[in-house]
């Protein structure tokens, strides 16, 4: 599928790491480098400002290597970036480890992915099927 973006960064637009990988990974767009404190959030500019195509959304998703090595994540995860939007994509980062986390111009620090949605018509109706799990649900299934 074809996206339509406009790079405004130096950085190179973003690729697919692997063959097989889901996500493109974008860069930060800085001027300077960027300290996150501890429980600190940021939006992290990239520069890109995409067109996508109707019924299709963009997510933005954390990158497991930052997450596991230093409590780098997105925190709305997963952003979504709807398809009429058409201003810069941003990050919002937040730093869960108990050290100061530098983003250097260029680092990856999301990945994105392009997915397909359906839009949802809401019945209103008295009452839903019998399931067999009902209403659990946060654990209900144990550890």
């Amino acid at each position: 599928m074809e996206v339509k973006v406009i790079n405004k960064s130096s950085n190179p637009l973003p690729t697919y790491s692997t063959e097989y990988s889901s996500g493109l990974d974008l860069r930060a767009n800085l001027d300077n480098d960027l300290v996150i404190k501890p429980l600190q959030r940021v939006l992290v500019p990239t520069g890109l400002f995409i067109e996508l195509t109707e019924g299709y959304e963009a997510q933005i998703r954390p990158r497991s290597g930052l997450a596991i090595k230093y409590g780098i994540t997105v925190l709305n995860t997963p952003g979504t970036i709807d398809t009429d939007y058409r201003g810069e994509i941003k990050i919002i980062l937040i730093n869960l480890s108990n050290e100061d986390f530098t983003i250097h111009h260029g680092d990856k620090v999301a990945q994105m992915v392009i997915a397909k949605f359906e839009k949802a018509d809401l019945k209103i109706v008295d009452s839903l099927s019998e399931t067999v799990r009902s209403d659990g649900g946060f654990g209900h299934s144990g550890i």
